[in-house]
């Protein structure tokens, strides 16, 4: 298949993101008000200079006057759009693509999801119709499959992967502690993830990341424009997204340990941004950590780590901040939280800020290429999404 690709072809001048949390006392439009005023002040323009945006919400808003009605925009169009948990990155692909086409200069890309009030928990949620021959299973069940799969296909003990999958939780807990933005901001101790009350065996509720309230916002322009804004950019390599056919459950070769949607949409990415060797070229990611055994396949699926080596590198402390390869540097899903139709801005707004060096405590030493990735569905069931992303012009 033939892809032209997006590489170097559109910048990000600006960025905002609102704390991830239980926000009881600020509505949807306070929140997308937050985030877009602070990416337009970011980049240094004022709303009028936005000649489109795209929203990006699962359940907190219709339509494009979600966001016309609270920033006042004045007839400009506006369009919402929705791919379960790749949704933020979704309204960020269709702007940049939007951008690279010619039909407009500077444009938004915003996301946002106000779950508390919604009574949406991650155990339960509203499903669209169907034949009924579904297992009817909550997100924790469906992936908590992964890890008895992984810890069989690759000999480890149930006290080794519980092991493997807290220290995941650990690191993210961390690299949180040191964000002031994160939902969660305090470290918690591989012995309280590990002996956490069970969600679905064998995740606790220190494997499941949070439910939360949020926004995050992207001011998007043509490569060849950046430099009027801003003298250091984010510059888009590549934007790639995979929807899978939906017969993991049906397959025989299906056995939990890879998620077909997550190679074909890093191998695409690969392809777009001339990447070789994703371990040693890729300076930092932030991948979809809706569960800890997630993350671990994520690794390997990415090509973080060579098939059956990911719960080793885990150990060896790889992903973490110190590491060869950060991974989830502002704490993930995990702990940054998870307010679905703004995780996947969130994740590119981290890799803004570790870019121009803004990024504090947590800051990775001269990073120039970063991998952004959601999961939208269930491991049988899904899209992936990779952005990758870049300090420098190739």
């Amino acid at each position: 298949m033939s892809r032209k690709g997006i590489s170097d072809k559109v910048a990000v001048i600006g960025m905002g993101c609102t704390r991830f949390a239980e926000h009881w006392d600020k509505s949807v439009e306070d929140l997308l008000v937050e985030a877009a005023y602070e990416a337009f002040s970011d980049a240094g323009i004022e709303p009028t200079d936005v000649e489109a945006a795209w929203l990006g919400t699962m359940i907190s808003g219709y339509a494009g006057i979600t966001l016309s009605g609270p920033l006042k925009t004045q007839y400009i169009p506006v369009t919402r759009v929705e791919n379960m948990c790749a949704t933020g990155s979704e309204a960020f692909r269709n702007a940049c693509y939007a951008v690279a086409s010619g039909a407009y200069d500077i444009v938004l890309a915003i996301g946002v999801e106000k779950l508390k009030d919604s009574g949406y928990s991650g155990l339960t949620r509203p499903n669209p119709p169907s034949d009924g021959t579904a297992p009817n299973i909550s997100a924790p069940a469906s992936f908590s499959f992964l890890a008895p799969a992984y810890f069989k296909k690759y000999g480890l003990t149930p006290e080794q992967g519980r092991e493997v999958l807290s220290r995941i939780a650990w690191k993210n807990h961390y690299n949180g502690s040191l964000n002031p933005k994160a939902q969660y901001r305090s470290e918690v101790s591989m012995e309280k993830i590990s002996k956490s009350p069970l969600v679905a065996a064998p995740l606790g509720v220190f494997d499941c990341s949070g439910v939360a309230d949020g926004a995050a916002a992207a001011i998007i322009v043509r490569t060849e424009d950046a430099h009027k804004y801003r003298k250091d950019p984010m510059y888009v390599k590549a934007l790639t997204i995979a929807a899978g056919p939906g017969d993991g459950r049906l397959r025989q070769d299906f056995d939990f340990t890879s998620i077909k949607e997550n190679v074909a949409a890093a191998q695409a990415a690969y392809r777009e941004a001339g990447i070789k060797n994703p371990r040693q070229e890729i300076s930092m990611a932030e991948v979809h950590d809706c569960f800890t055994p997630t993350e671990l396949v994520i690794y390997e699926d990415l090509g973080f780590s060579e098939r059956g080596q990911g719960w080793k590198d885990v150990l060896n402390g790889v992903f973490e901040l110190g590491g060869e390869l950060p991974v989830n540097p502002d704490g993930g899903l995990k702990s940054f939280g998870h307010p679905i139709g703004a995780s996947g801005l969130r994740m590119l707004y981290e890799m803004y800020l570790q870019f121009q060096g803004r990024a504090g405590k947590r800051q990775i030493e001269n990073p120039k290429i970063g991998l952004t990735h959601n999961l939208g569905g269930t491991p049988m069931q899904c899209v992936s999404f990779i952005s990758i992303v870049g300090k420098e012009l190739s």
